[in-house]
């Protein structure tokens, strides 16, 4: 049995460099596949890092009016923190307030002198609240405008926010919707040339599956070589796909990184290299193994 397992993979390792050209096509378009699905991956990564950082900035802000007393607003905070969906509450003072516009737009001199000359503080004291998700800031926005504080709630800023967050969860959606067809499509089309690659490898070996028929041999030991063979595509692939992949996001992660301001994806590929390399080794032999399976069953009739 180990003698033919042997001779199995040796005659799929010959039959991959006899069938050169055919063999660079096959790979040629797994290294396409393979590139297509890990760049779908990455892109996902990048898209909830930024969903995440953005989630992390935005917030709600619960405006109180002028009158409120400090202790109000405090025993709202407490309140509020004793929610299990509420991540962090702030409180900033009217005079905070005041003095934090000042220190942002201390170089408008106009503006400055537009503020002293109101005279009175025109700010609020406030309430700075995070939540655990982005998606219960809206049930939080109701508790408070329409609870039992809601005649000490001037205004809650919940709306605008909550339209930037659901904008950009959309456009991730869709994103990974499209990133799923496309890989789907390549994949397809992978299957397809390697099982076309198979067919016309088993074509011109008929001569010999012929003769091993007469023989006595095996359906294993026919079959055995062209799944070798498909195998071979799927490692081939994979090395060569990380080769390309790995030069080209060293090159690209600097302006990603500016872009985003907090998508660090090269470092990200350098942590997870041997498990991005085990999947895409993974990818490409299931590819290349189903595919000389289908062409084996369908134009083989052993």
């Amino acid at each position: 049995m180990l003698l033919n397992f042997q001779r199995i993979i040796k005659s799929g390792a010959v039959s991959f460099w006899r069938n050169v050209w055919l063999s660079t096509a096959a790979v040629a378009i797994m290294v396409l596949n393979l590139f297509v699905i890990s760049s779908f991956l990455l892109g996902n990564v990048v898209a909830d890092s930024l969903l995440s950082s953005l989630e992390n900035k935005i917030d709600i802000s619960v405006y109180f009016k002028q009158d409120t007393e400090e202790k109000d607003i405090l025993s709202v905070k407490s309140e509020l923190m004793s929610l299990g969906e509420i991540k962090d509450v702030n409180y900033v003072s009217a005079e905070e307030a005041l003095s934090q516009f000042k220190e942002r737009h201390k170089g408008n001199s106009i503006l400055l002198q537009s503020l002293e000359e109101v005279g009175d503080n025109p700010f609020e004291a406030a309430l700075s609240v995070k939540t655990r998700q982005a998606s219960q800031y809206e049930a939080v926005s109701l508790f408070l405008e329409n609870g039992k504080y809601k005649n000490l709630i001037d205004g809650v800023d919940f709306r605008q926010n909550q339209a930037m967050i659901d904008k950009l969860t959309y456009i991730v959606g869709a994103s990974r919707k499209v990133g799923g067809v496309v890989s789907l499509t390549f994949i397809f089309i992978a299957v397809l040339v390697t099982f076309n690659t198979i067919r016309l490898a088993i074509f011109s070996a008929k001569e010999e599956i012929s003769v091993m028929r007469l023989v006595g041999a095996s359906n294993w030991f026919i079959q055995g070589p062209f799944m070798v063979e498909g195998i071979l595509y799927g490692l081939v692939a994979s090395l060569v796909t990380m080769l390309i992949f790995a030069p080209v996001l060293s090159n690209i992660a600097p302006y990603l990184y500016n872009f985003t301001q907090s998508v660090d994806i090269w470092q990200y590929f350098k942590d997870n290299f041997w498990a991005l390399a085990a999947l895409q080794t993974a990818i490409g032999v299931s590819l290349g193994t189903l595919s000389s399976f289908i062409a084996i069953r369908r134009y083989l009739k052993v």
